[in-house]
């Protein structure tokens, strides 16, 4: 064999390993991002699945928040009249009773009662139907609960209907009423001009 054909084949040898080397890693490549990807893939579907679990009953338990509803009012209406006859007080507790055991099969399900009375307003947990003058709490505080809201897990299911405490009108002077009375006055001139 001539020195150039050794060459030769040695320099054929090395485009063919090199060529081998490289396509080596980009497989290589190739499937670990294949692994990373199913790998991806298998946990979003296991967080699916969890959540479809967890949140399957969220229509369910908002259908039963109407009967937790009226329970509630049934006995603030009984609470309001003293029972007459034994059987008043017996249908009362047996009311009480189905209350409880609502509750309690809530709690199971992980569906909580939002405690809102006294607190401050959260839009993300309250919904305000009314604002109250009420000089003994702080401007923004629920001050009373129309309708009692309930979270699932760590969403909301429904938000608490709630009348909230609104800032008292400041007496202002004379003057300063004077100076916004001339501040729109400038304004809506300046609009319309």
């Amino acid at each position: 064999m001539s020195h150039s054909n050794v060459d030769e084949a040695v320099a054929t040898e090395a485009v063919d390993v090199a060529t081998l080397v490289a396509e080596n890693a980009s497989l290589r490549d190739r499937l670990l991002r294949a692994l990373a990807d199913a790998e991806n893939t298998r946990r979003r579907a296991e967080r699916a699945a969890e959540e479809a679990r967890k949140y399957a009953i969220v229509d369910f338990a908002r259908e039963l928040l109407a009967v937790a509803d009226n329970l509630q009012r049934t006995i603030a209406a009984a609470s309001r009249h003293s029972p007459e006859t034994v059987e008043d007080q017996a249908l009362i507790e047996g009311v009480r009773a189905t209350e409880r055991l609502l509750e309690h099969t809530f709690s199971r399900f992980g569906i909580q009662k939002i405690d809102a009375l006294g607190k401050p307003f959260d839009p993300t947990l309250h919904e305000a139907v009314m604002e109250v003058d009420d000089p003994s709490q702080p401007p923004g505080t629920v001050v009373r609960v129309a309708e009692d809201g309930y979270t699932i897990h760590d969403r909301l299911l429904r938000p608490a209907r709630v009348l909230v405490a609104k800032r008292s009108p400041k007496i202002e002077s004379s003057s300063q009423i004077e100076g916004a009375e001339a501040e729109c006055d400038t304004r809506s001139t300046e609009h319309s001009s």
